[in-house]
């Protein structure tokens, strides 16, 4: 079994490695087309609106209250049952998609003020933002509905349709920035209908894989479906649980909105390299796992449920702590390599350089995270993170004020990385309560080998954060290189990063065994 997840991990990763491959080339475009000014600002936040209500409403909420219900039937029922649940979800949430839809092209200005209110002092940005709303928040309709699809076809064991889904986003926007946006007016715009044009090509995509499984939906409303209303139940408390990251970078965008021109864009590039290796690794391990969960939920078998969490853990630290030291010592010349061209300076270099360090630091928090949440989602309790998201959005403002606000005022330089600090702290309190959950139950149970395994993987990351900090040096050294010699050289030294850290792996005693063992047959 623990072969087949990985299988499923390494599916669902390797598409994402292109999508996100395809991201950089995406950001490398925006950036040397338009760099890190009023108008990324503006469209940033015009993405960050409908990405926001996608991430904690459609592949948020939704999917974490639909998938162990489908796993469920799928587990219990007939294939028909299966499918007339379907139809009752999607006529139930296409209906509620669109009046939310509705509201959010109305509400623009409002949504707007509410996530960047900094921007109301310069009417020309704000301007722009509330039309660029107004053309991407239809996004929200059609990546939902693209995530109930991914849902279907995740819980059949379908996982490269869905995984693979994120790259045309990145196609349709690099086509708009390069072809639609020296036609229009405003070319900015250009970004905005790349979006909307994006979530339609998405959605259809997802049609072919769902006619072969038969399950392609025809919308009906729910009249009081038993399923469908428990789904709707459990959406309510995972609205807010499933949100709490988005929460957290919400509040450090209004906060950055106050800040210098440029700390919304910083922001977002760090954050772009920060979620390489969580979408690649993190997010492909919690999307195989929650099925998987459920299922074994649904035949009430607590043996499997506990070792198939362990083995996500522990393939966590061995993967996801080795990612982050090497952002934290590579952040500078990483952003280098990417985004230093055309109107994107050195000056936008060290300022997203000081966010992706701080960004690095919680990247094992945002894992943990991804692995333990759905250890309660799987269960349909939906409850309980809730709880532990309210207190890490809690500690997450009380961070920022402790930590952001005075840097701002004493006059330091980038004192929007200590929203990017705060944000990575709170991950680490989030995953720590969700840890301490699972274990006071009894749902998770470590079992044997932690200690020398933490004790070797300590070993290799320090071995491999000394060649990388030794080798990143001073950030002009790689300012004076150009592209081709920048992208050489960066490849050479993450490759041999990684060579020296599965190295002294391995000569610590690591064995790829030690992971298989812990599943049970």
């Amino acid at each position: 079994m623990s072969r087949a997840l990985f299988k499923a991990t390494s599916l669902v990763g390797g598409m994402t490695l292109i999508s996100r491959i395809l991201g950089f080339a995406r950001d490398m475009v925006l950036a040397r087309y338009f760099g890190a000014g009023m108008v990324m600002d503006a469209f940033f936040v015009a993405f960050k609106i409908p990405n926001f209500m996608r991430r904690s409403f459609g592949e948020g909420a939704f999917s974490l209250a639909f998938v162990p219900v489908i796993s469920e039937y799928k587990t219990t029922r007939e294939h028909n049952e299966v499918k007339e649940l379907a139809d009752r979800v999607a006529g139930s949430l296409g209906l509620v998609l669109v009046i939310i839809t509705l509201i959010g092209v109305i509400a623009a200005p409002v949504l707007v003020w509410i996530f960047a209110p900094g921007f109301s002092i310069h009417a020309s940005k704000y301007e722009l933002t509330v039309a660029m709303v107004r053309v991407t928040f239809p996004y929200l309709l059609f990546i939902s509905l693209t995530a109930f699809a991914g849902g279907i076809l995740n819980t059949y064991g379908k996982f490269g349709g869905p995984a693979f889904t994120p790259v045309l986003l990145n196609i349709v926007l690099i086509v708009a920035a390069v072809w639609l946006a020296p036609h229009l007016a405003n070319p900015g715009m250009a970004l905005a209908w790349g979006v909307f044009i994006a979530g339609v090509v998405q959605l259809l995509f997802q049609v072919p894989f769902l006619l072969r499984l038969k399950l392609l939906p025809r919308p009906k409303l729910s009249a009081g479906h038993e399923a469908v209303t428990r789904i709707m139940k459990l959406m309510l408390p995972a609205l807010f649980g499933s949100s709490v990251s988005q929460i957290n970078m919400v509040v450090d965008t209004v906060i950055a909105s106050f800040l210098a021109t440029g700390s919304v864009s910083w922001l977002y590039y760090s954050d772009r390299l920060m979620e390489f290796p969580l979408g690649v690794f993190s997010i492909a391990l919690g999307t195989v796992i929650l099925p998987n969960l459920a299922q074994h939920f649904a035949a009430k078998s607590a043996m499997g449920f506990s070792a198939t969490m362990d083995w996500a853990l522990r393939l966590a630290v061995v993967l996801a702590l080795p990612a982050a030291v090497g952002l934290f010592c590579m952040a500078g010349p990483l952003l280098v390599t990417l985004f230093h061209y055309g109107r994107f300076n050195a000056y936008d270099s060290r300022m997203a350089e000081a966010s992706l360090m701080a960004y690095a630091v919680g990247l094992l928090g945002f894992t943990l995270v991804k692995i333990f949440a759905p250890g309660f989602y799987a269960r349909q309790d939906t409850r309980t993170p809730v709880k532990i998201g309210v207190i890490s959005v809690i500690a997450n403002v009380v961070l920022n004020i402790l930590i952001t606000i005075p840097w701002a005022m004493s006059g330091w330089a980038a004192p929007h990385a200590g929203l990017a600090l705060s944000t990575s702290l709170a991950a680490f309190i989030n995953a720590w309560l969700l840890y301490r959950g699972l274990r006071r139950t009894g749902v998770y149970t470590p079992t044997p080998g932690w200690r020398p395994l933490l004790r070797q993987v300590m070993i290799a990351n320090l071995v491999m954060a000394g060649l990388l900090w030794w080798r990143a040096g001073d950030l002009g050294e790689w300012l004076a290189r150009n592209a081709l010699h920048r992208g050489l050289w960066l490849a050479f030294w993450i490759a041999t990063a990684m060579l020296v850290y599965f190295v002294v792996l391995f000569l610590t005693g690591f064995r790829p065994r030690h992971l298989r063992r812990t599943y049970p047959a």
